[in-house]
């Protein structure tokens, strides 16, 4: 409480003022022959906190944000990594690629688990046509991969040697497809001595976010070995291999299969040509 100065009455032979008690600051003045006193006393009912407990209450309250942060990031990262060992499926999967291509028919050839361990891809297609009509033969086999740094390594240059081939050379050619389509492959010629020498042909091309490319280079960058945590199936290579003793004969056939096999692949805005019509019939329906 403070005080106001009501009449001045004399206190010891001094002049002084009669205190009334107010609210306000306190203190002590004096000028000329007067003196004015204020007692000070704090509001009556409220305590301003000590330093101490502020401090201990502030850092029990950013604990407790920094964990509710903490369990929405945890929930957030443990998602995504969920999604990391996962397939990414396409909207159509590649063994509905038809078995009857013009006068190619053919049947799917199974692989082993530990081979598609190893190869660690999304979706696979492989299958031995043969056309009777033309007498030839051809080994198609097709991986699709939305994490394009598991690519890296599975080449022809690299799978045959392993398997016991010798590599006897690469060029790079142009295959024109059905509908006008020029495409740059890598043709690749193999041979391996048993009882007998058998000696193998392998064209090859890849996909990569739609573009038809030879260049193994596209997506062997530090970018593309990043994770695809977002399961974006348009960020994605694809390897078409397409193999057989003759070269004419992997020519006739990736010349005849390629519209076809890009039909099933995501284009660059991930649209899956096949499977607009199924989307637009669900629709009507």
């Amino acid at each position: 409480m403070g005080c106001i100065m009501d009449k001045p009455v004399n206190i010891q032979g001094e002049r002084a003022w009669h205190a009334m008690p107010v609210r306000g600051a306190g203190g002590l003045l004096a000028f000329g022959g007067w003196r004015l006193a204020i007692a000070v006393e704090g509001v009556r009912g409220r305590r301003r906190p000590a330093r101490g407990a502020v401090a201990v209450w502030c850092v029990w309250l950013l604990a407790c944000v920094l964990l509710l942060a903490s369990g929405v990031v945890y929930k957030v990262l443990a998602g995504h990594l969920d999604r990391l060992d996962s397939f990414i499926s396409l909207p159509v999967p590649l063994k509905n690629i038809p078995e009857q291509i013009g006068d190619w028919r053919g049947r799917d050839v199974p692989l082993s688990e530990s081979v598609l361990k190893v190869a660690g891809n999304d979706d696979y297609l492989n299958r031995l046509y043969v056309n009777r009509a033309s007498d030839q033969w051809a080994n198609v086999y097709i991986a699709y991969s939305a994490n394009p740094r598991t690519m890296r390594g599975h080449r022809p240059q690299v799978c045959y040697p392993s398997a016991g081939w010798q590599h006897d050379g690469t060029d790079h050619i142009k295959v024109t497809s059905l509908s006008g389509r020029e495409m740059p492959c890598l043709l690749h010629r193999f041979h391996r001595a048993s009882n007998e020498v058998e000696e193998i042909v392998v064209l090859n091309f890849y996909v990569l976010n739609g573009e038809i490319t030879d260049d193994e280079g596209t997506f062997s960058g530090t970018g593309w070995r990043l994770p695809n945590i977002s399961g974006n199936i348009a960020r994605y290579v694809a390897q078409v291999q397409v193999s057989s003793v003759l070269e004419n004969s992997v020519r006739a056939a990736a010349s005849e299969f390629a519209e076809v096999v890009m039909d099933y692949l995501p284009d660059a805005e991930g649209v899956v040509k096949v499977a607009t019509p199924i989307i637009d019939k669900g629709r009507q329906d």
